[in-house]
């Protein structure tokens, strides 16, 4: 972000500032195959972010989509990540940095609580109710605890004097009571800090704090330091800094997300935004005298290309052509060598679809299923589809892993997840699908029992095929139609189709067709998932990752002779950039 010179901020509005021009050369920098990298970044870091908001509201009036929308679609990585940051609202991007954070991130919390001023603070708790439905203070009183709550809470208020509230007789009195709260007593009053603390004008404590040296005869940060801890401590201290500088404050909390190995990109990203348009030419002088070197050389020293240009055909090429047996033991490797968990890092550098992917090939098959089931059921409505494939073409053994994968990752298990997120026949089904069990009994039997219940009502026939459908195994099923077609002249697909409706169809029809012929049945899927409008891609990736192992070859077959088409050639037209070629490596030869 260069500097536009006159004012502390390096971000000014745009001279001949047009929202409908900048939304159209935004549109047209996105159109097509791939992205103008360059126009977007150019455009969206020579506006304020007044103007980003025009554009946004122009971009959507012209064109009918959400400009932040096609922007996370189209970039990857950390540089989607600065790019849609710039086009939130300050507040609304202060509200999704601490709710991202809730639990985990103390030190975000902590730095965006203790530099804001009450403006900002008045419009982040708005932000934050109109972005979540949920009160701010409400939910850091439920994450925090002790005295660090207290002082978020104070702060939350929003409530500071301004800077022209001074009386010398207060500032003695204060650093008085500042030094009897703590140095001049055994414990500490820490509700006495934080009244002061939290709610005295900046120009009025820096003042206190040279009265209290003089006092105390050290400084009130080395009192903090030995009086106070954890994160009540860090808290204080970071009040305490803001209010002596905040230009350094934020030149240190920069030093200290680019030194050593790695960079907290997160940290990053929010101090240059969010002061981008109001001290960051001060912030960079405090880093130049403090640190003898420029903000500007150490950014540059510590980041590259686009912000930060992932190599994505180095990774497709490794991920898409090693075993997943392979790729377990890369990402343990990984992790002996780097100390960090690869999919961490795969997941914030690359996008969307190919993000999905690349992550989903490099799980266990058993963590990929869960991980499925637990998209499939998550949020508004359930995927039943998803729930029905990935069920009723699992083995037992794979069922099993899924279970126990399940249970590993959410602390949950899938059974009480399906009870509570299923219900009727359906659930029953799913539930004796997700339990595996086979038992073995004569094929005549079965026959003689579903031809019984094709005689009965509805219920008992729903009960009776998922009796039988859900527990024996493919190949005593394949025996079992067979016999029916040779005894009744009916195909138990048309017995399904005529006697049972909605959800319990599908899954009982889904898991006939998988018995007959499962490469059939997959190609089905995908077909289903890439013709008309847009494409299913969560279903897309599903079965594509799941099935690269096992029997893609066959359903490349059935795909071909069933829809004149080849796979390969559907997923060239229906997909695109490192998303579609990662997938017809996967899919192999054109056929």
């Amino acid at each position: 972000i260069s500097s536009l010179g006159g004012s502390k901020s390096t971000i000014a509005d745009h001279p001949d500032f047009d929202a409908g021009s900048d939304a159209e050369a935004l549109y047209d920098a996105m159109k097509g195959f791939g992205s103008d990298k360059e126009a977007i970044l150019d455009l969206i870091t020579s506006r304020s972010n007044a103007e980003r908001q025009e554009i946004r509201a122009a971009y959507k009036s012209q064109f009918g989509k959400d400009l932040i929308d096609d922007l996370k679609y189209e970039l990857t990585g950390k540089f989607e990540r600065l790019i849609v940051v710039l086009m939130r609202p300050p507040a609304y991007h202060d509200a999704k940095e601490i709710k991202d954070g809730a639990g985990t991130d103390e030190k975000c919390l902590i730095e965006i609580l203790a530099s804001r001023t009450n403006e900002q603070i008045h419009n982040l708790v708005a932000a934050y109710k109109d972005a979540y439905g949920r009160d701010l203070e409400e939910d850091v009183i439920g994450d925090t605890s002790g005295h660090f709550k207290k002082m978020l809470v104070v702060l939350l208020q929003g409530t500071r004097e301004e800077d022209d509230v001074v009386s010398e007789d207060l500032v003695e009195q204060d650093a008085q009571d500042l030094y009897d709260a703590g140095e001049a007593q055994w414990g500490t009053d820490e509700a006495k800090f934080i009244m002061l603390l939290g709610n005295r004008s900046v120009i009025h404590l820096q003042l206190v704090f040279d009265e209290y040296q003089k006092i105390a005869e050290k400084s009130i940060e080395d009192s903090i330091k030995s009086e106070l801890s954890g994160d009540f401590e860090r808290l204080m201290l970071a009040v305490v800094q803001c209010i002596r500088s905040k230009p350094m404050f934020f030149a240190k909390r920069l030093y200290k997300s680019m030194k050593g190995l790695g960079t907290a990109d997160n940290t990053l990203i929010r101090i240059m935004v969010s002061r981008s348009e109001i001290d960051m030419l001060d912030i960079r002088e405090c880093f130049r005298l403090r640190y003898e070197k420029s903000l500007y050389n150490m950014i540059q020293d510590d980041t590259s290309g686009d912000y930060k240009r992932t190599d994505e055909d180095t990774i497709i090429d490794i991920v898409a052509h090693r075993s997943n047996a392979q790729r377990q033991e890369i990402r343990q490797t990984f992790k002996s060598l780097l100390g960090r968990d690869l999919l961490a890092d795969l997941k914030s550098e690359l996008s969307k679809n190919l993000q999905r992917l690349i992550l989903g090939l490099m799980m266990t098959p058993a963590e990929f299923e869960a991980k499925m089931m637990k998209k499939a059921m998550e949020g508004a409505g359930t995927d039943e589809h998803a729930l029905i494939e990935i069920l009723v073409t699992r083995s037992n053994q794979e069922i099993q892993e899924m279970c126990s994968a399940y249970q590993n990752a959410y602390k949950k298990s899938l059974e009480d997840a399906i009870t509570s997120d299923t219900s009727g026949h359906f659930k029953r089904i799913l539930i004796s699908l997700a339990q595996s069990i086979i038992i073995r009994l004569h094929f005549f039997v079965q026959f003689k029992e579903l031809a019984d219940a094709c005689n009965a009502d509805p219920g008992d026939l729903e009960d009776k095929f998922m009796s039988i459908l859900c527990t024996r195994s493919f190949p005593h099923l394949r025996r079992v139609f067979q016999e029916f077609v040779r005894c009744s002249n009916k195909d138990i697909e048309q017995i399904i189709k005529k006697e049972m409706s909605g959800d319990v169809k599908n899954a009982m029809f889904a898991i006939v067709r998988s018995v007959k012929n499962q490469p059939s049945y997959f190609a089905d899927r995908l077909y289903k998932a890439m013709k008309g409008l847009g494409t299913d891609d969560r279903a897309l990736i599903r079965i594509m990752v799941s099935r690269s192992e096992i029997d893609l070859f066959n359903i490349r077959k059935e795909f071909k002779e069933t829809h004149d088409a080849s796979l390969h050639e559907f997923i060239q037209g229906d997909t695109s950039g490192d998303y579609r070629k990662t997938l017809l490596i996967l899919c192999g030869g054109e056929d």
